[in-house]
């Protein structure tokens, strides 16, 4: 048996372009290769995310339904009631859902709401499921007070690479990102970080948005990796589909350069054929959203879901298991 990879944060430019770039079956076979060292290739998680407050979000990120600011027409609502979200959690659960994610269109959470997100965490740790939140920024004060409520995981992905960033989002920085992915992973709280491709990047921006993410101080937990959905009246409504190839070679970088991380296949499954999405779990996604609905944009029925694991023999990770060797 192969030595497994070595965990490395040291990785180079000039490496991950390599990898990358190395013909579509040598990529395919070293990430899956890969994969099998540290995990289970049969077992995918299940994660379930709910909207806990939609729209009116202050930043303009060009690929967002909810912002405020680039032109989409989503509404603005209030924080959901905490016992909603906890009877939600509850159904997803039942669906066979191990992880619970709750998202919030914000900037930043206020001090007014923290009492209720830490009641959400507390409630839906009580069913058993791990917990996950995304709402924005956090300062260090609330940080802590996510991670004494029992906060498994948080969600802040850095979306593109650095160099791209500014034409994605103009109202924070990709450094405001890393420094609160910093503060979340110091507190003790798992990171849950990646992006989306697809949005007129560049290949290079693509390998550099993995590339700073294997180079943090230690892994994500998670890596979501997101393929655009455009969307109505946002800035990026009319851009060029990504080359299917292109999606499931991030996906084999992310796994290859992260190998002990669950890598997330998240949004834009509905535009995924069937064997496009056992080509990225080939490549090492083991993570999935189920249900209808991600946020605000489509995701695919939990039956096809069902029928897509039975074609590929395909099952779904158990609650307190993480599909690891």
């Amino acid at each position: 048996m192969l030595d497994a990879a070595p965990i490395r944060t040291d990785w180079t430019r000039e490496e991950a372009e390599a990898i990358y770039n190395k013909p579509f079956m040598d990529l395919l076979f070293q990430a899956h290769t890969v994969h099998r060292q540290y995990f289970d290739p049969n077992q995918v998680q299940k994660s379930k995310l709910l909207s806990i407050k939609t729209g009116g979000c202050a930043e303009d990120c060009a690929y967002c339904s909810q912002s405020a600011r680039n032109g989409a027409q989503l509404s603005a609502s209030k924080l959901i009631e905490v016992q909603r979200v906890i009877a939600e959690a509850k159904k997803a659960k039942e669906g066979g859902a191990t992880r619970y994610c709750m998202g919030a269109a914000w900037r930043s959470p206020k001090d007014r709401d923290m009492a209720a997100l830490e009641a959400m965490v507390k409630g839906v740790k009580d069913l058993g499921m791990e917990t996950c939140m995304t709402l924005g920024m956090l300062d260090e004060e609330q940080v802590f007070r996510l991670r004494d409520a029992g906060l498994d995981y948080y969600n802040h992905n850095i979306d593109t690479s650095e160099r791209y960033y500014s034409e994605i989002i103009t109202t924070r920085t990709f450094a405001d990102r890393i420094d609160t992915l910093n503060r979340v992973r110091e507190a003790g709280i798992k990171v849950c970080s990646g992006g989306i491709v697809g949005m007129g990047e560049k290949q290079l921006d693509r390998i550099d948005m993995m590339l700073a993410l294997a180079t943090l101080d230690a892994h994500p937990d998670s890596v979501p990796v997101n393929m655009l959905i455009p969307i109505a009246d946002t800035p990026l409504a009319n851009v060029e589909k990504l080359d299917p190839i292109e999606f499931v070679r991030s996906v084999a970088l992310a796994r290859i350069l992260m190998p002990k991380s669950h890598v997330r296949l998240s949004a834009g499954r509905t535009d995924m054929s069937d064997e496009m999405q056992a080509m990225c779990f080939f490549a090492g996604a083991n993570s999935i959203f189920v249900g209808d609905t991600l946020l605000t944009a489509d995701n695919p029925e939990e039956d096809k879901d069902q029928q897509l694991f039975d074609r590929l023999g395909i099952t779904a990770m158990a609650a307190g298991c993480d599909g690891s060797r």
